[in-house]
């Protein structure tokens, strides 16, 4: 469990800069150039995705149960997932969805997180899914008030929002199979 809570930390940490130390990560930059920030956090992030996968992967062989999930819930969750991946591709392809979901990033790990919380109730689960629901949640409230930097992306267009939905159902359908 020791492995999951630090890649946790070191994950959503450095992905947390902007919610809780924008002063700190400004003065990185001015001082080592943006550059050297992005390989740093680079580093930092796969650091500590590793660290997630590797720990999650050993909590799971000591399971300590936190709640029985409902049978029921199964279902609710597929569909509570079929739109995390058209928003994660919105995020970088500029249309209506983009505009109505506002950060639509945020919007698909927040469904994604939530929908396995509902049918996972391990510790580990509790931890995973529960800290980027906490995260994106604090992030979007944090967007609020702070400037937004551009995302790379392609041109707005129509079209954007045809292929968000249908590469993120296919990559949905790729996922469940």
């Amino acid at each position: 469990m020791t492995l999951l809570l630090v890649g946790l930390l070191l994950f959503i940490g450095v992905h947390s800069a902007r919610i809780f130390a924008e002063d700190f990560r400004s003065a990185q930059i001015l001082h080592g150039g943006e550059k050297r920030w992005k390989r740093l956090y680079s580093l930092a992030s796969i650091v500590g995705f590793v660290l997630i996968v590797w720990g999650y992967g050993l909590a799971r062989h000591n399971p300590v149960v936190v709640y029985t999930p409902a049978g029921w819930l199964h279902p609710v969750a597929m569909v509570l997932l079929v739109p995390v991946f058209p928003l994660l591709l919105a995020t970088y392809l500029p249309g209506r969805i983009q505009a109505v979901a506002k950060h639509p990033m945020l919007a698909a790990t927040k469904l994604w997180a939530v929908a396995h919380l509902l049918v996972n109730g391990m510790l580990a689960d509790v931890l995973l899914f529960g800290a980027f629901l906490v995260w994106a949640v604090l992030d979007r409230i944090s967007m609020k008030h702070r400037t937004q930097r551009p995302l790379p992306s392609v041109p707005p267009s129509p079209a954007n929002d045809l292929v968000a939905v249908a590469g993120g159902l296919a990559l949905y359908v790729a996922f469940v199979l």
